[in-house]
Order: structure tokens, then C-alpha cells, then sequence
């Protein structure tokens, strides 16, 4: 007997292009786990789009996904500044805490494995509420 499958919203949502822009996102998971190399850590962050910088919702529930690497973290440094934390040198911070806050990203199209994607630029605002 066959499996059924069923797909959620994020799944049927997850490969549709959105126009470059800014984002207000809400981060869904932040998942912490060691390179393919063992070299470094990855913070993978998981977010869903809520509504784009002029506020339209066209694109709302579009999932995006993009990454920190331990070896250039300096790129989570405005992103923890768009979260209203105040980022100082030898402190260390939780990039978990950003699970179920807003924050607004710039998004360009991307490409991976020769498809189009959407692609996080490590550009980040305050969100808009």
C-alpha cells in the first residue's frame, strides 16, 4: 500500500520567485550545526515572509532560508542590530533568540544548481510593525 503525501503552504510556496526587494520576515527556527567540513558552525535561519518593505502581502507565507558561517559572522552583525540588540565586541550573543522576531532583509534572485532562487543579500532592517 502506498504512503499518502501531504504538502503544506510552505511547501507548495518554497521554489516561487519573488520580486527583489526588502522583506519583513518572521523568523520561523534558527538550527545551529557544524559545516560540511567540520571546519566551522552554521546558523541556518528559517523565515516566512510576511509582507514586502510597502507593506503589500503578495508574496506573504514564501519561506526563505539562508546561513551564518562561524568563519565570517561578522555578516550577523547587522542582522542582531535590525533585532535591536546593541552588538559589542568580545560578548557573546544566542542566535536562537531570534526565533519568533521580525525583521525585514533584502532579497535578490539567486541561483543554485542552475535553477533560480530566492537569495538573503546579509542586508537587514529593523522590521516594520
Amino acid at each position: 500500500m502506498a504512503t499518502p503525501i501531504t504538502f503544506s503552504n510552505s511547501d507548495m510556496l518554497r521554489d516561487k520567485l519573488v520580486d527583489p526587494g526588502w522583506y519583513d520576515v518572521l523568523i520561523n527556527d534558527v538550527i545551529e550545526a557544524p559545516s560540511k567540513d567540520g571546519g566551522s558552525t552554521n546558523w541556518k535561519m528559517e523565515a516566512t515572509i510576511i509582507k514586502n518593505g510597502d507593506g503589500n502581502e503578495e508574496f506573504a507565507g514564501v519561506p526563505l532560508i539562508w546561513n551564518f558561517n562561524s568563519k565570517a559572522i561578522s555578516f550577523a552583525i547587522g542582522f542582531l542590530q535590525a533585532l535591536g540588540v546593541n552588538v559589542e565586541p568580545d560578548k557573546r550573543y544566542d542566535l536562537a533568540q531570534a526565533k519568533g522576531q521580525r525583521v525585514q532583509v533584502w532579497v535578490i534572485r539567486g541561483e543554485f544548481d542552475g535553477r533560480p532562487k530566492n537569495q538573503v543579500q546579509h542586508s537587514y532592517k529593523p522590521a516594520v510593525v
